[in-house]
């Protein structure tokens, strides 16, 4: 029996940037009829060592604070060159209180002058309702670290993680959204939700 659409969904973040992106995929997945906005919950510590756990941690806590389904998310961005890092830190690889541009300033001066710049963008997508029932996806983009950063679209990484020679940042939200990271993971939510 389909468990979607949903008839409400909390997008389990306070980060504006993934709640357009999110809030865009939920809907084109037709994951929910409506994703309630403007409730509140206490900030969500990422604390776990896994992006599903992350994913998990933010969602459950939303959705018991919210008492209705929450959906959250977890990326990394796994650098071969540096052995997988920055992973489940990606957010905070450059501090705590790190902006974007200090994060992928921080990222390209630790390639520098490396030739391996090969990279994968991973999401765990995780609902939570408050019926108790849970369920997982992920989401995976191979691609490459630019040498510089390129475009001025999206957000984050971004700038910097290339795809058959462009930067996501340089696609249009549109194409953005039909390959990226985040964008596999809630459509393979999607399917397993629909079974």
């Amino acid at each position: 029996m389909s468990r979607i659409p949903l008839a409400r969904l909390v997008l389990a973040t306070k980060n504006p940037d993934k709640l357009v992106e999110v809030s865009e995929l939920v809907q084109r997945y037709g994951l929910t009829e409506k994703v309630v906005e403007g409730l509140h919950w206490d900030d969500v510590e990422e604390t776990a060592s896994t992006l599903t756990g992350n994913a998990l941690l933010k969602a459950r806590t939303v959705s018991e604070a919210t008492n209705e389904p929450a959906l959250a998310d977890d990326t990394g961005l796994e650098v071969d060159a540096l052995g997988a890092l920055p992973g489940v830190r990606t957010g905070r690889f450059a501090g705590e209180d790190a902006t974007y541009e200090d994060n992928v300033r921080l990222l390209l001066s630790r390639l520098d002058r490396m030739i391996d710049r090969g990279a994968s963008f991973i999401t765990v997508v995780a609902i939570v309702h408050p019926d108790g029932w849970e369920e997982t996806a992920q989401g995976v983009l191979s691609g490459t670290i630019a040498t510089a950063p390129r475009g001025t679209g999206g957000f984050g990484y971004d700038p910097v993680f290339e795809v058959e020679g462009r930067t996501l940042s340089e696609m249009g939200d549109g194409e953005k959204n039909l390959l990226s990271h985040r964008a596999l993971a809630i459509e393979n939510l999607h399917e397993q939700l629909k079974e």
